[in-house]
């Protein structure tokens, strides 16, 4: 205990932070292999909007009224 500590009082110190960097992959950088090599996440390097096949237009079906809409909103915003 340093001299001008008082008896029963705890000691902090400062530790090193392991960075040599601000790159935060540099500390771990098996944890972004993953997401690096999974394309489903890299949705923001897309260029083209998304255009649904013919198939997925047709199993959509039809657009609700606003009154559904409506009915359908209060009915989940109701008080439970």
């Amino acid at each position: 205990m340093s001299s001008n500590g008082r008896p029963g009082e705890p000691r902090f110190n400062i530790q090193p932070h392991p960075a040599n960097t601000n790159n935060p992959a540099d500390l771990d950088p098996q944890s972004r292999r993953d997401f690096n090599e999974n394309p489903a996440v890299l949705a923001h390097h897309a260029r083209d909007p998304y255009i649904p096949s013919q198939d997925v237009v047709n199993n959509l079906g039809a657009p609700l009224s606003r009154e559904e809409l409506k009915r359908r909103s209060e009915e989940l915003n109701r008080d439970q």
